[in-house]
C-alpha cells in the first residue's frame, strides 16, 4: 500500500473541495454524491474518508471555503461606494446568473443549506456575517455598525435577486430582474 506525503495530502483535499464546491453550486448538494464528486477530483471513492468523516463533514468544508474566497475577493474591492458598486454590479450580472458553478454559494445553495448539518449551517452564518460586515463597510465607512440594517437588506435583496433570475425561463424578463 503506497503512503503519500502530507502534502500530497492536502493538494488532494483541497482539490476535493474546490471541485465539490463548483458541483455543489452546479448540480446542489443532494444532487451530487461522493462518486461524482470524487470523480471530478480524479480520485477514487476510496480515497473520500482518508480527508472526510462524511459528507456532511465535505459540506461544512466546502462551505467555509467558499464563503471565505468571496469574502477575501470582496476585501479586495476599492474602499466605499466605488467598491459596493463594483460588488453588486458584478453580482447581479447576467454572467454571474449563467455561471452558477463559478459563482456565489448564496444563492446556489440558499434553498439547501436550511437542511444540512450544523457545521455547514454555522460556515453559511459566518460567511454571511462577513459579506454582511464587508458590504456596511462601503456603505457608513466612518461608522459601518451604524449601516448593519441596511447592508442586511441590501445583501438578502441581491441574494434574492440572483435567485429569481436564474429561475426564470423568459431570458429578457430574467434580464430585467437583474437591473
Amino acid at each position: 500500500m503506497a503512503r503519500y506525503t502530507k502534502e500530497h495530502k492536502q493538494v488532494a483535499r483541497q482539490r476535493i473541495i474546490e471541485t465539490a464546491g463548483h458541483r455543489f453550486k452546479q448540480d446542489g448538494i443532494d444532487g451530487s454524491g461522493i462518486s461524482t464528486l470524487m470523480a471530478d477530483a480524479g480520485l477514487t471513492n476510496g480515497a473520500f474518508y482518508a480527508h472526510f468523516a462524511s459528507k456532511d463533514d465535505l459540506v461544512a468544508n466546502v462551505v467555509a471555503h467558499e464563503l471565505r474566497t468571496l469574502a477575501d475577493q470582496c476585501d479586495t474591492l476599492p474602499p466605499g461606494r466605488e467598491g459596493l458598486e463594483d460588488f453588486v454590479r458584478g453580482y447581479l450580472s447576467p454572467e454571474h446568473r449563467d455561471r452558477p458553478g463559478t459563482g456565489c454559494p448564496f444563492a446556489a445553495l440558499l434553498d439547501e443549506i436550511g437542511r444540512c448539518a450544523d457545521g455547514t449551517k454555522q460556515a453559511y452564518t459566518e460567511g454571511a456575517t462577513a459579506i454582511v460586515e464587508e458590504i456596511a463597510a462601503r456603505l457608513a465607512p466612518a461608522d459601518p455598525q451604524s449601516a448593519g440594517g441596511r447592508a442586511i437588506g441590501l445583501f438578502t435583496m441581491m441574494v434574492g435577486t440572483l435567485q429569481l433570475s436564474r429561475a426564470l425561463a423568459d431570458r429578457k424578463f430574467a434580464d430585467e430582474v437583474l437591473v
